[in-house]
């Protein structure tokens, strides 16, 4: 029996493609009816899925003339959608998105939750690489990946500066055999550090108090938990988990 299409599927399909950057910002939208035709849906049923896209900020309407792809820079991705589309389509980025600030180092973890996400002792040391994400040159994301010390001995590389490519759990994967998965995203918020607010740009006085989403993403392989992902968000920012 075939699945009957929703105005949720509607909008996934073109959300994907807006992410995956095959309708880019400014680009004109399909028209309603050439939509209905090709998913055999009633114009209710599109017009639904346009409104939703509109109020997630993905489309937009220009005066005299048809839906557009909106300018998105509030809208950012989770890690494990930027995963996901990497897996998916081997871009790295979403439309418009750069990384910068690339860090790598050894470090102790001073973390307790960190450490027991990881299966390590308190302060033992940790692989760290950081990278503040932009959309359209602005900064949305300090992002961390916090992996286990045993990694180093597969793929070394992990100390090494700048973007790895291919992705170091794909090397990873290739070097052992050994598949990576991903545990459910977990979501708090918590006040932001002087560090934090000077990657994500945010002027406020010292003393203020600057509250931030924060994304916590666990991989682990059949040996235990491999990588921690932590994603700080800058404030005012859409979040979307799938791309």
């Amino acid at each position: 029996m075939t699945k009957r299409v929703g105005y949720a599927d509607i909008a996934a399909h073109y959300r994907q493609r807006i992410d995956d950057g095959d309708l880019e910002p400014g680009e004109r939208m399909p028209t309603m009816e050439a939509v209905r035709d090709h998913f055999s849906v009633s114009m209710a049923t599109v017009n639904r899925a346009y409104r939703q896209l509109k109020a997630e900020g993905y489309t937009t309407s220009r005066p005299g003339s048809a839906t557009v792809v909106a300018f998105r820079p509030r809208v950012v991705s989770t890690g494990a959608a930027r995963l996901e589309r990497l897996n998916r389509t081997g871009k790295h980025y979403a439309p418009d998105e750069t990384s910068t600030n690339h860090v790598s180092m050894l470090r102790s973890c001073a973390d307790p939750d960190v450490a027991e996400q990881l299966g390590i002792d308190l302060h033992d040391e940790i692989v760290i690489r950081r990278r503040v994400f932009r959309r359209e040159g602005r900064p949305t994301v300090v992002a961390l990946s916090l992996i286990h010390p045993r990694a180093l001995a597969t793929v070394p590389e992990l100390l090494q500066e700048g973007q790895l490519k291919p992705f170091w759990q794909t090397t990873y994967t290739q070097r052992t055999g050994r598949e990576v998965k991903r545990s459910p995203e977990r979501r708090g918020a918590r006040l932001a550090s002087t560090d934090e607010l000077t990657a994500l740009e945010v002027n406020v006085p010292p003393s203020a108090a600057v509250p931030v989403l924060v994304l916590h993403t666990t991989f682990h392989d059949e040996e235990g938990p491999l990588e921690v992902w932590e994603d700080v968000y800058a404030p005012g920012l859409w979040q979307v988990a799938s791309e």
